[in-house]
């Protein structure tokens, strides 16, 4: 009985890319037959080492032509052994047509914007109970994305869910930052939510292979914009009518018990309570974290909540506040900022970072400030510290005496119970 022969060889083009990159091919040959193929995927010539049929270095293109040639002959050698197995003559034209999905063998294959849209609609079907609409809003923008990308390098309208590699994540991560001039935290955002939806290919078997082995989801430390209680007083003394008057009352609500938007436009009259003491609390669990935040209400959210207590619209939602969509609060703040003559650019978040920095520089512990906004760690919170100008030049008087020549003051510490 004869025995089949199959062998791959991968090498470099002659002719260059306008990159000045070559092109790699692949060779598929069995039984006598031969077929040449581009692969889609280049280097530079000088990289190239075609005596292991691999390209040089460490770097991110190496590393990815690299595992496609290396996923490229797992693929192919299964290929080949189940045509055996099934008794077909094995011939390279056919090997070619079942690696690339072609003729009557063709399976139906996975495509990456369909696999996303199906995973949006899930998110749909959840709603409210395990995912809620803003999570599901972000991974509708990241398929819209996707979907733009993919038209605008590949040109066509979705890829096969095995195009999913590092050179395709790389590809996308570009597209966010210059294409779209998106800032790196909205990118680390968007891509992680396109890394979510890999793994559940992985977990399926959809993918063999992990397009973000290797690459780092990065974020940037940022400082959050904050009020003053200067500025926040400014703001809820103004005189304001209709909708930009309910816009601001929602804001210093936030402001004044630190809830997220989310928190606020859920607020029910279940979560408002009064302890054995006559002391009004916010007792609600947070919707991101589930952790029971325990506020106590103080005298400006409790003459909103009175203010607003037979709203027609809240009642109507069963809800405290009626509270506006977080577009329209975040498009009238912006007015609200510029009429109180605020520089800063006000947004409804503004008011949970107001509430946490004014806690922590009135010496409120951060503990207890953590309880408060519902984080699950105090990492979170210390996000939210802030050292303002007051305390520095306090710390800083003892070095000035010192300098001077005068006498150093001691620090005046309260006096430990006995």
């Amino acid at each position: 009985m004869k025995k089949d022969r199959f062998s791959l060889l991968f090498f470099k083009k002659s002719k260059l890319l306008k990159s000045g990159e070559a092109s790699i091919g692949m060779r598929i040959s069995a039984n006598g037959t031969r077929v040449d193929v581009t692969i889609n995927k280049s280097i530079e010539p000088h990289l190239w080492n075609q005596a292991k049929e691999r390209a040089k270095g460490t770097s991110k293109k190496a590393l990815d032509l690299n595992e496609y040639i290396d996923d490229a002959e797992i693929r192919m050698f299964k290929l080949f052994q189940e045509m055996q197995q099934d008794g077909y003559t094995v011939t390279a034209r056919e090997l070619y047509n079942r690696y690339f999905n072609i003729g009557p063998h063709k399976k139906v294959e996975r495509m990456i914007i369909a696999t996303f849209k199906e995973h949006n609609q899930e998110c749909r079907a959840l709603m409210g109970r395990d995912y809620e609409l803003g999570t599901i809003k972000k991974y509708e923008t990241v398929t819209r994305l996707l979907e733009r990308f993919i038209l605008k390098k590949y040109e066509v309208e979705d890829l096969p869910l095995t195009s999913l590699d590092r050179d395709f994540v790389h590809g996308f991560e570009m597209y966010l930052k210059i294409d779209r001039n998106q800032q790196q935290n909205t990118v680390a955002r968007y891509m992680k939510a396109v890394k979510k939806i890999t793994n559940r290919a992985l977990t399926n078997e959809w993918i063999t292979r992990n397009p973000f082995a290797g690459i780092k989801v990065r974020t940037v430390q940022t400082n959050p914009t904050f009020l003053s209680l200067e500025e926040l007083h400014l703001i809820y003394k103004h005189k304001f009518v209709g909708i930009l008057d309910v816009v601001r009352d929602m804001f210093v609500m936030s402001a004044f018990t630190g809830l997220a938007f989310i928190d606020i436009s859920n607020l029910r009259k279940e979560h408002v309570v009064e302890d054995n003491d006559g002391n009004t609390w916010i007792r609600k669990p947070r919707q991101k974290t589930e952790i029971v935040q325990n506020i106590p209400l103080l005298d400006i959210p409790k003459a909103i909540l009175k203010k607003y207590a037979d709203n027609p619209k809240a009642i109507e939602r069963g809800t405290l506040l009626p509270v506006p969509c977080n577009q329209v609060m975040n498009r009238y703040l912006k007015e609200i900022g510029n009429l109180c003559g605020i520089e800063k650019v006000l947004t409804t978040h503004v008011a949970r970072h107001t509430y946490a920095t004014v806690c922590l520089s009135q010496g409120v512990r951060i503990e207890n400030v953590s309880k408060m906004l519902g984080h699950t760690s105090i990492k979170m919170t210390q996000h939210y510290a802030r050292v303002l100008d007051s305390s520095i030049l306090e710390d800083m008087q003892g070095i000035r005496s010192a300098m001077a020549g005068e006498p150093t003051r001691k620090r005046r510490t309260s006096k430990k119970k006995q």
